[in-house]
């Protein structure tokens, strides 16, 4: 039965949020919990565990050690970062809130990935968003500008005055102020936390990358999906480590209040953006296709949204 927009129970479109109830009613029927101990997979693509995988998702009570846990089954940070990379890692940092509110993504899993991409030969790890907050509050309250700076990497500011125009060609982007420290750096790695958005249905990793753009970013609001697909076919991230170890279920996606928060100590690693966002709906009982960015994704080919097509390797640690 197709959902609705407006729907009052737990099939309304994702806009409308889930309360905590209704979401930990949704998780149960979709099967998050990871009932099977050790790690598996999820044989969608080929019976063969070597077969190299298109998602990695890792279940535990460290988010260090998910990180660690997923990264290493998709080939390790070596695959994707290079010796005498200048690699972008690019979180959520967009509210002041803290870690308990599930406004930002987690610091832990953000320190590392910068931790993983220093230990792969990384020559520098730059860390920053352009904050709709006060960044002064946003870096500290997250915790991530601790946790970042703790593993080496150099945290800052988006400088306005560093963003240069770029030529995207998209099907409705054609041109937009993207920030200079990601057009220059050698690897972008994205790092979205999974919650709730009055617009978009859900933000997580498609969407995260409007956080390095100048302007007035209200201004693709109309177009939002299509918006956020060209974007993202023209940034195209080395790794995407999507954050679930809190997810905001309503109210985002600022959030705010620890009854739309619900703990999942999840986190999805993979290549395809698309892949991705759709497993992360899934972790909020909807499926991929119930997003425009993720149907519009797949039609443009960012990346694939058939789950049942994947490789999926899931990892309790």
């Amino acid at each position: 039965m197709p959902q609705k927009h407006g729907d009052r129970g737990p099939e309304r479109h994702p806009c409308g949020g889930l309360r905590r109830r209704e979401f930990l009613k949704l998780a149960g029927a979709a099967g998050i919990g990871f009932a099977i101990p050790g790690s598996f997979d999820l044989l969608l693509g080929s019976a063969n565990a070597a077969t190299p995988l298109d998602l990695a998702v890792a279940r535990g009570s460290s988010p260090s050690a998910i990180v660690r846990a997923a990264v290493e089954a998709m080939g390790g940070m070596g695959r994707f970062v290079s010796k005498g990379d200048v690699v972008v890692v690019k979180p959520n940092i967009g509210f002041d809130r803290v870690p308990e509110q599930a406004g930002c993504t987690n610091p832990e899993v953000v320190g590392e990935v910068v931790r993983l991409c220093m230990a792969a030969g990384a020559k520098k790890v730059k860390v920053f968003d352009r904050s709709v907050n006060d960044p002064r509050r946003c870096y500290v309250q997250s915790g991530i500008e601790p946790a970042a700076k703790a593993q080496g990497a150099d945290v800052h500011f988006v400088d306005e005055r560093r963003m240069k125009d770029a030529h995207i060609g998209g099907k409705v982007l054609t041109d937009w102020p993207l920030y200079g420290e990601v057009l220059d750096a050698d690897k972008i790695i994205n790092v979205p936390i999974a919650k709730h958005h009055g617009l978009a249905g859900l933000t997580m990793g498609i969407k995260n990358f409007m956080g390095v753009m100048g302007a007035n970013r209200s201004r693709i609001h109309q177009r939002l999906d299509d918006c956020i697909v060209d974007l993202s076919l023209y940034l195209k991230p080395a790794l995407t480590v999507l954050d679930a170890v809190r997810v905001l279920t309503a109210n985002g996606p600022q959030g705010g209040n620890l009854k739309d928060v619900v703990k999942l100590d999840t986190v999805v690693v993979g290549t395809d953006q698309v892949a991705v966002d759709a497993y992360g709906a899934t972790l909020f009982g909807l499926k991929g296709e119930d997003l425009g960015y993720v149907r519009i994704g797949a039609a443009r080919g960012l990346g694939r949204s058939d789950l049942s097509k994947l490789t999926i390797r899931k990892i309790s640690v």
